[in-house]
C-alpha cells in the first residue's frame, strides 16, 4: 500500500516541474523512445537510468544483460526506465533495444560523458555513456525526478591536497533530481564526501538503515545524516524538496542486502592494501 501510495506521489510530481508539449523547445535538443515520451506527457512515474555502467561498467554481453534485466525491474514496480546516452551528438532519453545493444556493444569506445563533456559530445556528434552528473542534468531537463543507480562518486582519498572531487557530488547541489544508490562507492574517502554534501545542502538519507553504505558493503562507519523507513517517506521527501524550490537534489542511500554485503573491514583491508600497492 505504502509502495503504490509513493508511486503515485512521485507521478504527481511531473505536475510541479517543466511539462513537455509541441511547443517546448527541449523537444528540439532531445530524442525521447516512444514509451518514455508518453508516459511523460501522460504524468507517469519514469525513472531515469544511467549508461556508464553499460559502457564501461562491465564486458559484453553482461553489460547488456544488465542493463535489460534494470530496466526490467523498473517496469515490474510500475515505472517506466529511461536510460540516457548520447547517441551520434543526440541526447536520447529512453533507448530502444537496438540502441542498448549498440551502446553495449560500442562499451568503452563511447566517451564517458559527465556533464562539463555534453556539449563536446553533442558538438561532435559523437557517442557518450551519462555519468551521474551527466544524467542528472538530463533528467532534470526534461521533468525526470527520480535516478537510480549504483554507487555515486565522491571526494578521493587524499582529495584535500588533489582537490579530485567527483562532479556527482556538485550536480547533487544543484540539481533537482532524487538519487537513489547504494551509497558511495568504497574506494572514496567517505567521510569527506558526506561532509561535501552538506556544504552543498544536499539532504542523505539512509534507508532503513543509521549507517550510509559503501555500495559493496552496507558499513562504512559513517552515521547517516537522516533516516526514512517506507517508500512513503521518500515520496514525501522528494515531494517536499520541489515544492519548496530548494534547486537542490537527494541522496537517497540504500544499502545492499545482507545476504549480498562483503565484509566492510575486508573492503576496507583490500582498498589500503592497493592504494599503497599503487604509490
Amino acid at each position: 500500500m505504502a509502495s503504490s501510495s509513493a508511486l503515485s506521489r512521485l507521478s504527481n510530481l511531473h505536475n510541479h516541474l517543466r511539462p513537455l508539449d509541441s511547443n517546448n523547445q527541449i523537444e528540439g535538443l532531445v530524442k525521447f523512445s516512444p514509451e518514455v515520451y508518453q508516459a511523460l506527457s501522460s504524468g507517469r512515474a519514469v525513472v531515469a537510468l544511467e549508461s556508464t555502467i553499460i559502457s564501461h561498467g562491465m564486458p559484453y554481453p553482461q553489460n547488456l544483460d544488465t542493463a535489460k534485466q534494470v530496466e526490467e525491474i523498473v517496469r515490474k514496480n510500475g515505472a517506466v526506465p529511461a536510460t540516457i546516452a548520447i547517441l551520434d551528438g543526440v541526447p536520447c532519453v529512453g533507448l530502444s533495444a537496438e540502441q542498448l545493444e549498440r551502446l553495449a556493444t560500442l562499451g568503452t569506445r563511447a566517451q564517458k560523458t559527465a556533464r562539463r563533456d555534453i556539449a563536446y559530445v553533442v558538438a561532435g556528434r559523437r557517442n557518450g555513456a551519462t555519468t551521474v552528473s551527466a544524467t542528472m542534468f538530463f533528467a532534470s531537463m526534461v521533468g525526470i525526478p527520480v535516478f537510480v543507480t549504483g554507487g555515486i562518486g565522491g571526494v578521493h582519498r587524499h582529495g584535500e591536497e588533489t582537490m579530485d572531487v567527483s562532479s556527482d557530488l556538485t550536480e547533487l547541489g544543484k540539481t533537482p533530481v532524487a538519487v537513489i544508490s547504494a551509497g558511495v562507492k568504497s574506494i572514496l574517502d567517505i567521510p569527506k564526501t558526506l561532509e561535501y554534501l552538506e556544504t552543498q545542502g544536499v539532504c542523505v538519507v539512509g534507508y532503513k538503515t543509521d549507517e550510509f553504505p559503501a555500495f559493496f558493503t552496507d558499513t562504512s562507519g559513517c552515521k547517516a545524516p537522516c533516516r526514512l523507513d517506507t517508500p512513503e517517506e521518500c515520496a514525501r521527501l522528494i515531494d517536499a524538496t520541489t515544492k519548496l524550490k530548494l534547486g537542490n537534489g537527494v541522496l537517497i542511500a540504500v544499502p545492499i542486502p545482507k545476504e549480498q554485503s562483503a565484509s566492510g573491514s575486508k573492503i576496507e583491508s583490500a582498498i589500503q592494501k592497493a592504494l599503497k600497492e599503487a604509490r
